[in-house]
């Protein structure tokens, strides 16, 4: 028997689609409820489907909600549909592929696609050669229809069309897109392309057999008069240069000059998708010699392409200069996310590429020189361009730019001023060398641009100073440092928000370059900082907490005075008692007082113990909700873990900055039961921040930590795993913490750690900042139980020492080198191949302690007595003429 509807149940629907249309959210939630209930009755979704392709008599946005409705259905409860029901939406869908409107043939196309997914394509075996049929229809309708389905379908199933070895519909299917390349109507050729996309990233067989064929009609539509069909073919390319260059490289040169005048279509969309190549061919090896002889035609094109649109400076407010006052929508503000805690070791002055391993913060990702907008559009991706760009040839792209930027930076029009501005720190990073010389006469120029008369261009400039203060901080301070410093702060007080943001954001660039450098302003860099917290709107308040935090630890202990104190806290703290503990304004907050406690040290103790108490009952909280959530998930909601992370980390600096002073705090609260269940906590995050707590509690106040020692250190030992970079790297340096203060009984642990400490150190391609926490603490394993340790010596000596020469001198790396050398005591046979690398880590100490120094002579006289003159003086000859100068000078060797 066929299925038909019931005339009541049909009028009692098309009520409820009716009303589910009222803006009122009471009708809503009832609809929502009623919605539940019919769900009960098998046949409700033959009845949806019944409305959306049958029910002509109705207005289409009603049917196609009818749609959207059993599309929700069959992605909720799929797995529970009768058979029948399944059926009967089936083939009700594939009658309706070719509906005469547009919005219904999309609506089940969407329809199409999800049950695909959530049934998986094997149990729907007519759904392809069906589709593939209908492509061939007279009827456009069936036609587009079926297409529209099929790009669907190819870009939710990609992977199980290409798995699905059983029937390899690709083998049918690409062959068949292709036909329709040069297809009458624009929408189905545009239809193709963007089918047959789907499959290049992940390189799909059936398209590699067909590449020639696929590449020679992309050619053919490359100049369509469709914008869609021109993106999709941009789209295309760019994909391929990844996955295929071997094949675009006789052509190379065409696409080139293809993308040259893609970049510049009267379609924004079209040169955003061409101006991806750029960024694209940078990545390849054959970038500079393909690109050479375009560069001076390229170039310009990027640099138009970096100005505002007319259309960005409406949906900017461009020409809305003070906005101070107006409050922020909250959708405006986007989810902030924590970064938790690494402990890292800190660098020495003898870096082999003398560059730090984390400032990247400054990418062209983040100019967010349009909050609101911050969606990617063509000037970002012009920028970004440049900016790798100038990353591959260097100083060689400023013949080409220096004229430019000459022509725009001083036009009379502001957007194109602004978009010279732009230009110029886009380069920064790549032409670093050879715009030195410009310098002295461009940075002034920019600090005037900060008093410009137009926001954007007041904007913007921030982030191009911010991108040249590693020059202005390493120059006398007068010249440059103090004007810049002037301007910037006076900006942070804009009466236009865009150029507040972009002035902390500069800001606090500038304080990680110039670090100490700042103290002597410090009075005055608060006083404009705290003066900000009583102008700021919600959005900019949330960077304003980055630049103090920054500041804080770009500062460290000269913050820690009175006056400074008596200025920062009151109002942090007000905003810490104003805040609820569910408010994820507290991430930023916390985060920036736990920089400002390690900062103040004992000049935070006045207002420790609250914040102290908060963090500790935030984490319980979260603990409980987590442990409510696994018992009952339909009851309760997963807590969002970020604020037990955050305020295990603030815990963190607490102690740090507290030291001896947190002891009594910790010894009252129940701090360490907490740690023990955050410490296996599924969550990686949960789990790194808490071995940094534990490490920080170690050194504060031990005695808190010791009885918890046999359930700790095998924790510690099972998230020895380097696929979980921090989480490894925090659990290897707390156990060289505990290590140092639990002394000799550390022995009965080793086994627990130590094999997978060697195999960490001598795993190709472990981080640097692993590398040398590992180091530190198989040393410090050493120096508690040299007995049990120096056996495997053989294992890690080279790897040792290699990750320990390039780090200051402080008591980390003392430690590690005392038990380097009790352990060489022990076992001298365990050094003698690698003795090399021992000399050349023993050189890279500048002041060893005394005792130390008299220790490493002893071992290394002793090496040199034992193999005798001769073999020393041909085993000295290996070094190079730096290594042999410091030995002999420091140790007479």
């Amino acid at each position: 028997m066929e299925w038909s509807p019931q005339e009541d149940g049909l009028r009692e629907i098309l009520t409820l689609l009716k009303e589910s249309q009222s803006p009122d959210t009471a009708t809503q939630r009832a609809v929502q409820q009623k919605l539940e209930e019919l769900n009960k009755f098998p046949d409700f979704n033959n009845y949806l489907m019944f409305v959306l392709t049958k029910l002509t008599s109705e207005d289409e946005p009603t049917r196609s909600l009818s749609g959207l409705i059993l599309k929700n259905n069959v992605k909720t409860h799929y797995q529970s549909l009768m058979p029948n029901v399944t059926d009967f939406i089936k083939s009700e869908c594939l009658q309706a592929v070719g509906d005469p409107s547009p919005l219904i043939r999309a609506t089940v196309g969407i329809l199409i696609t999800t049950i695909a997914c959530k049934g998986d394509l094997s149990s729907w075996p007519l759904l392809l050669p069906s589709l593939c049929n209908m492509l061939d229809s007279q009827d456009y309708n069936v036609c587009e229809g079926a297409f529209g389905a099929l790009q669907k379908i190819c870009e939710d199933s990609a992977e199980a069309l290409d798995s699905d070895t059983v029937n390899r519909p690709l083998d049918i299917l690409i062959p068949k897109f292709l036909q329709f390349f040069n297809h009458s109507s624009s929408k189905i050729r545009s239809y193709a392309i963007g089918c047959v996309n789907q499959f290049i990233v992940q390189r799909s067989q059936a398209l590699m057999y067909h590449i020639d064929p696929f590449l020679t009609n992309l050619f053919h539509v490359a100049a369509d008069e469709e914008p869609e069909v021109r993106k999709n073919v941009c789209r295309a390319l760019v994909m391929l240069l990844e996955v295929r260059m071997d094949r675009l490289l006789p052509q190379i040169e065409n696409i080139i000059e293809y993308m040259l005048v893609r970049t510049q279509d009267s379609n924004e969309g079209v040169a955003l998708e061409a101006c991806e190549f750029w960024l694209s061919l940078a990545e390849q090896p054959i970038c500079r010699n393909v690109l050479t002889n375009h560069l001076s035609r390229l170039i310009p094109v990027l640099v138009r392409g970096m100005k505002y649109s007319d259309i960005d400076i409406i949906l900017l407010k461009g020409d809305v200069e003070e906005d101070e006052s107006v409050p922020d929508k909250e959708e405006d503000i986007r989810p902030r996310f924590h970064k938790s805690k690494t402990h890292s070791v800190k660098m020495g002055s003898i870096s082999e590429n003398g560059t730090n391993d984390d400032d990247d913060d400054d990418d062209l990702d983040d100019t967010d020189d349009d909050g609101s907008l911050s969606d990617w559009n063509l000037r970002k991706c012009s920028a970004a361009a440049l900016d790798v760009l100038a990353n591959v040839f260097r100083d060689d792209l400023l013949p080409i730019l220096i004229p430019i930027l000459k022509e725009t930076l001083f036009h009379q029009e502001w957007q194109i001023k602004e978009s010279g501005i732009l230009a110029l720190g886009a380069i920064a990073e790549g032409c670093m060398t050879g715009m030195v010389g410009l310098l002295p006469e461009l940075i002034p120029y920019l600090i005037n641009c900060l008093s410009d008369k137009k926001a954007l261009v007041r904007a913007i400039t921030c982030w191009t100073l911010s991108r040249y203060s590693h020059w202005v901080v390493s120059q006398p301070h007068d010249a440059y440092l103090k004007p810049l410093m002037t301007e910037l702060l006076k900006r942070i007080l804009d009466s236009n928000k865009r150029v507040q943001e972009a002035a902390c954001s500069a800001f606090a660039t500038l304080e990680e370059e110039a670090c100490t450098e700042l103290v002597p302003y410090l009075g005055f860099i608060l006083e404009t900082l705290v003066f900000a917290f009583s102008k700021y709107q919600h959005k900019n308040l949330l960077i304003l907490y980055d630049a103090i935090g920054t500041l804080a630890d770009s500062v460290g202990p000269h913050l820690n005075k009175p006056d400074y104190i008596n200025l920062l806290m009151p109002p942090l703290i007000h905003k810490w008692n104003v805040l609820k503990d569910e408010d994820k304004d507290l991430f930023p907050l916390l985060e920036c007082l736990s920089s400002v406690a390690t900062a103040l040290q004992s000049g935070f103790l006045p207002y420790c113990e609250p914040v102290y108490c908060r963090c500790v009952s935030l984490v319980h909280h979260t603990l409980y909700l987590h442990m409510a959530n696994q018992q009952n998930p339909d009851q309760f909601d997963a807590p969002d873990k970020d604020f037990m992370i955050v305020a295990l980390d603030l815990l963190s600096g607490l102690a740090e900055g507290l030291n001896g002073h947190i002891e009594k705090l910790v010894g009252n609260s129940n701090i360490m039961d907490l740690l023990h269940l955050c410490m296996q906590d599924p969550m990686p995050e949960v789990r790194q921040s808490s071995f940094a707590l534990l490490g920080d509690l170690t050194k504060a106040c031990f005695q808190h930590v010791r009885p918890k020692i046999s359930d700790f250190l095998p924790i510690l030992g099972q998230n020895l795993n380097p696929d979980y970079i921090s989480v490894c790297n925090n659990a290897t340096w707390a156990i060289g913490e505990i290590s140092i203060k639990l002394g000799p009984d550390t022995r009965p642990y080793i086994p627990l750690v130590l094999n997978q400490l060697i195999d960490i150190i001598n795993k190709p391609n472990t981080p640097k900042t692993l590398l040398e926490n590992t180091a530190i603490t198989i040393g410090r394993l050493g120096y508690v139980c040299p007995h049990d340790v120096a056996p495997m010596l053989q294992q890690f000596v080279r790897q040792w020492c290699t990750s320990l020469r390039n780090i200051k001198d402080n008591d980390e790396k003392d430690s590690a080198f005392r038990g380097m050398c009790q352990m060489i005591q022990v076992n001298p046979g365990g050094v003698v191949q690698q003795f090399i690398f021992f000399c050349d880590a023993v050189a890279s100490w500048i002041t060893p302690k005394e005792d130390l120094k008299e220790v490493f002579m002893k071992i290394l006289h002793s090496f040199k007595a034992q193999v005798g003159e001769e073999n020393w003086k041909r085993f000295s000859d290996q070094f190079p003429p730096a290594l042999t100068e410091r030995l002999t000078a420091l140790y007479g060797v």
